[in-house]
């Protein structure tokens, strides 16, 4: 198949989508298990894949530099541009908030090809989500997932008022509440709690709702980690 900025050609898409629809016709409920388990098996195409330590050392290191105001501005070069044309290989990948404040490549001070990115509102996991990141894992390579938060969330501080909301709002906040439920007993900075909260329990929903991503993290193969951004200093720090 052809393969255009990482992903596979229209027309070879829909050539394969019909050979799929035709298989699980005529096959059933076993033919989706079996496929689910080759694509699970998917080799990576890195050629030098980065290990989840190394990922997150990274990101660290980016996000010192930014907080330092030393960028480096890093695989930001048109001969860097040109590369990535021709292929995609991030080291990490990031589920963010949609928080205008929290753009991950400049948090992180990284460049093109470097992160996969997928931002909604509240970090919120859902089945696109999920699509996404297994996207990332087993076609790209990459090998580090990142939840990563912020401190004063609107979409948590809807949660937290628990008021009816226009339009689909009240879908990404129903996502949230869960996590607000945790921390409705604690004393303290109820608002920072259920932002932590919330990184924690999208961090686990990730990992138990994709069956993909539980055998990589059963190998050996990837790590899930979150994070909260501290919007008043640019700090992220890695929730344990």
């Amino acid at each position: 198949m052809s393969r255009i900025n990482g992903f596979v050609g229209r027309r070879d898409f829909l050539k394969f989508a019909s050979v799929i629809g035709i298989a699980a016709t005529a096959f059933g409920d076993s033919f989706w298990n079996t496929e689910q388990t080759a694509i699970a098996d998917i080799h990576r195409v890195s050629p030098n894949p980065v290990n989840p330590n190394e990922a997150i050392k990274r990101l660290l290191d980016g996000n010192q530099r930014f907080i330092n105001q030393k960028r480096k501005y890093p695989d930001q070069s048109l001969e860097h541009l040109r590369l990535v044309a021709k292929a995609q290989y991030p080291f990490a990948a990031i589920l963010g908030c949609a928080d205008s404040r929290v753009p991950a490549e400049i948090v992180f001070d990284q460049g093109l090809g470097d992160l996969f990115v997928v931002r909604v509102a509240g970090n919120v996991v859902s089945d696109t989500v999920i699509g996404s990141l297994e996207y990332s894992t087993t076609v790209l390579g990459s090998q580090l997932i990142v939840v990563l938060g912020h401190k004063r969330c609107g979409a948590v501080a809807e949660a937290i008022k628990n008021e009816p909301l226009p339009g689909r709002i009240g879908l990404i906040i129903e996502g949230i509440k869960p996590s607000v439920e945790m921390v409705k007993l604690r004393t303290g900075d109820n608002m920072q709690d259920a932002v932590i909260a919330n990184i924690q329990y999208q961090t686990e929903k990730l990992q138990e709702s994709s069956t993909i991503l539980a055998k990589l993290l059963s190998e050996g193969k990837l790590k899930i980690v979150g994070a909260c951004y501290d919007i008043d200093t640019g700090k992220v720090n890695i929730i344990t």
